[in-house]
């Protein structure tokens, strides 16, 4: 990690990619920055978190996109990089039902470039940030060297073929690589599409919550701060690995709307809709690995989170009331 001084990271202007990025430049790395700002949902957000990245002297950005091979190679040219943290994705996996294509081109042909350009420009690491659905009806708490052939989801399988693709990489060209399972991120300037900032949104306003199932779906909640020093982390020397970063206690959807309720004020109105055949029913993250290898633990609970993120959607209502959820 001593020797990671330069470092490309793409998705910078997405939840996870911000956070990593700000938590690097904080420590002094150059930060190259690469994002194709599409309008997946409100790009208001992704300026806003792009406008963080900009107060830092060290960081460079690059409106472009990883699915795109000959826009990419100038920056491998132009810079010699130590490592890359490749958290540009297709998110949602509801959303990979109406257009998996788009799935498919950037979590998988999209890594495929990179791994490409990281073979011809001699770098030393490669991270890619993967996900908890593709442990979709195996037995928790999910451990890494759990078989995951069964993606229930376009979404899933997009992220599945670009694990392949790094194994292959790492084979055949000795690219070391670590591969990251994040469990249901959430925390400020969170994605619209998801429950959390939907939720505040929602109650705030007094609409009813759309919840699919009885609210008794789990999830392993985890922090984006903790998940971007777990990310980080992870830029040691390993080879190759798979690791999963998570909360390590899962807790019910209707527990993380109580304490929405608890930190806006307000009660929620809730309409139940029909369980999505997408969705899994809970998640558990095994952290054993992420202790042993990174020496990482989530420090975050929910409910602080949940404060964290209800204090900040509060201190930027005004602006946020016009984002789209």
């Amino acid at each position: 990690m001593a020797r990671m001084n330069k470092i490309l990271v793409t998705g910078a202007a997405g939840f996870i990619g911000e956070k990593t990025a700000e938590l690097l430049l904080r420590q002094n790395k150059k930060v190259v920055g690469v994002d194709n700002l599409n309008d997946y949902y409100d790009t208001r957000l992704k300026k806003y978190r792009l406008s963080q990245l900009k107060k830092y002297a060290n960081f460079s950005f690059y409106s472009t996109d990883i699915e795109n091979f000959s826009s990419l190679k100038p920056l491998f040219k132009k810079n010699r990089f130590d490592a890359v943290i490749n958290l540009a994705a297709r998110a949602g996996v509801r959303y990979s039902l109406e257009n998996p294509f788009v799935y498919l081109r950037t979590n998988t042909l999209g890594t495929l470039n990179l791994l490409e350009l990281c073979k011809d420009f001699k770098v030393k690491k490669f991270i890619l940030a993967s996900t908890s659905s593709l442990y979709a009806s195996q037995k928790m708490p999910f451990k890494e060297t759990l078989p995951v052939n069964t993606p229930i989801s376009p979404y899933a399988a997009t992220k599945k073929g670009a694990e392949a693709l790094c194994y292959t990489y790492h084979y055949l060209y000795g690219i070391d690589v670590t591969i990251l399972r994040y469990f249901t991120v959430y925390g400020p300037a969170g994605r619209p599409d998801m429950s959390v900032f939907r939720f505040i949104r929602w109650i705030d306003e007094e609409k009813p919550l759309q919840v699919f199932g009885d609210g008794s779906q789990r999830r392993d909640f985890t922090y984006v701060d903790d998940i971007a020093d777990g990310t980080i982390r992870a830029l040691k020397k390993m080879k190759f690995g798979v690791i999963n970063l998570g909360g390590n206690r899962p807790q019910k959807l209707s527990q993380m709307i109580k304490l929405i309720e608890k930190y806006l004020g307000k009660k929620a109105r809730i309409k139940h809709l029909p369980a999505h055949k997408a969705d899994m029913d809970a998640t558990w993250a095994d952290i054993h690995r992420s202790k042993k290898e990174l020496g990482w633990t989530p420090k975050i609970s929910l409910e602080e989170g949940i404060r964290r993120t209800v204090q900040w959607y509060l201190e930027n209502r005004n602006w946020l009331r016009k984002i789209k959820v």
